[in-house]
């Protein structure tokens, strides 16, 4: 007889002052960590590195896995500007120098798929391809520093549509460092607002790529960040589906209360579905 598999275990995504809040919660059981302190352009381009200092002795004795929230504020990762994807190029770069100094092993990216991508790629010919093209300019040094690295950059669906698309791209790299990540409440966003298939869609169509997961709920209009429960995000239905899964993705609660993220890790535990 085997045993039960064991309940995956939350995270969750926090900057400097959450990460003391949550401190002892997330040290109890070496949860999943992912900073958020570091999209800014003001910080990369600051003095980024004193935060990271601060966050390093915050982590003294951490042994969970660590990730960043990459840059993403002001740009397409596949712009059709060529001087916008030397700025991507820069912003990514510097995002890995952040990895780096805090020991992450995981960055998290954007998609560039905006939901008139999935009304015209079939309309105007080789649009895929242009895609992946400029995609593959913008983030090629990148993907091969965080090979070297050890790192994986996870694409974050965003407006995406059809949730096999941004599978396709992440395999269009071949390499070990470039998978995907499903934010739900951006797929529920599709899902109610575009007429997108619901968030257990887009982890079956990710399969072994999804590498991270943002848990938030929303009510499907806008992109709330509440608390699991608090939306209508049908939460036993993902699980499922991510039962499925052998690739361990990292569970990160991203919601905008900080303060109450408990609350949320707290409902889902609740279910039965998570620890």
């Amino acid at each position: 007889m085997t045993s039960a598999k064991p309940l995956p275990l939350l995270g969750a995504a926090l900057p400097l002052d959450g990460l003391r809040l949550h401190r002892d919660w997330i040290f109890e059981r070496q949860r999943d960590l992912e900073l958020q302190d570091f999209f800014w352009a003001e910080v990369l381009n600051g003095d980024w590195r004193s935060v990271a200092d601060a966050i390093r002795t915050e982590l003294d004795g951490y042994r969970g896995r660590l990730g960043v929230h990459g840059p993403f504020w002001g740009f397409n990762l596949a712009s059709q500007d060529p001087d916008i994807r030397a700025v991507v190029q820069k912003r990514m770069m510097q995002g890995l120098d952040v990895c780096e100094a805090v020991g992450a092993t995981q960055m998290v990216i954007h998609s560039p798929y905006t939901t008139w991508d999935y009304n015209n790629l079939d309309y105007n010919p080789g649009s895929r391809a242009k895609i992946a093209e400029r995609m593959h300019d913008a983030l090629g040094a990148t993907v091969r520093r965080a090979e070297a690295m050890g790192l994986v950059l996870v694409i974050e669906n965003i407006e995406d549509k059809d949730p096999h698309e941004r599978v396709a791209l992440a395999r269009s790299f071949d390499s070990p460092a470039v998978r995907v990540s499903i934010d739900t409440g951006h797929a529920n966003y599709a899902h109610c607002s575009s007429g997108a298939p619901p968030v257990d869609y887009y982890a079956v169509a990710a399969g072994d790529m999804l590498h991270h997961v943002h848990l938030q709920d929303s009510d499907g209009y806008a992109d709330r960040h509440w608390n699991p429960g608090e939306g209508n995000i049908q939460w036993p239905q993902l699980f499922r589906a991510l039962g499925s899964i052998t690739s361990n993705p990292r569970l990160i609660l991203e919601v905008r209360n900080k303060e109450g993220l408990r609350a949320g890790a707290d409902h889902l535990i609740g279910l039965g579905l998570a620890e």
